[in-house]
């Protein structure tokens, strides 16, 4: 019988397994990263709105939340970058999506520009990938390629003006 102390670690274990998890949607065996990039998809159509300020405010809101899930998640599965892990493609597809107009076109674009990056890994995305490890290195690769994305989203936004 567990007693108050053990039932709270587990308690935090599981509800950082489970944000860290794209909400479960990193458990899903093919391709988790992907779905955790469409779970940031429907978040950014959901809740998304005009102000850049609160685009910005809900990816460091998400990013924080992320790297610490990350890293109990590290800990609890004792790797140092769990394949269940999807919070940093949901946080990168939304930096990818910040300050564009949200449309179905938009989003498809933005979708397959962060998971280019992300799955290509340009420099310094595979430095961060291969030097930084545990929830801030977990993070970071993925705020990398969502960084690109934007720059090139804002790029077609402008070419297309």
């Amino acid at each position: 019988m567990m007693n108050a102390q053990q039932w709270k670690e587990r308690f935090k274990d599981w509800s950082a397994i489970f944000f860290a998890s794209g909400f479960g949607s990193g458990f899903i065996p093919l391709a988790p990263g992907t779905w955790g990039s469409a779970v940031g998809v429907a978040l950014v159509w959901k809740f998304w709105g005009n102000s850049v300020l609160v685009q910005f405010l809900w990816v460091l809101l998400l990013g924080a939340l992320g790297v610490w899930a990350s890293g109990v998640t590290c800990q609890y599965f004792k790797k140092q970058d769990c394949q269940y892990i999807v919070i940093d493609e949901i946080v990168g597809l939304m930096i990818t999506m910040i300050g564009i107009p949200i449309t179905g076109y938009e989003l498809v674009i933005g979708f397959l520009l962060f998971r280019l990056f992300d799955v290509v890994k340009p420099v310094p995305v595979n430095w961060v990938d291969k030097k930084l490890k545990n929830g801030l290195g977990v993070m970071l690769d993925d705020v990398v390629a969502g960084v690109y994305g934007n720059l090139i989203m804002h790029l077609i936004l402008r070419a297309r003006l």
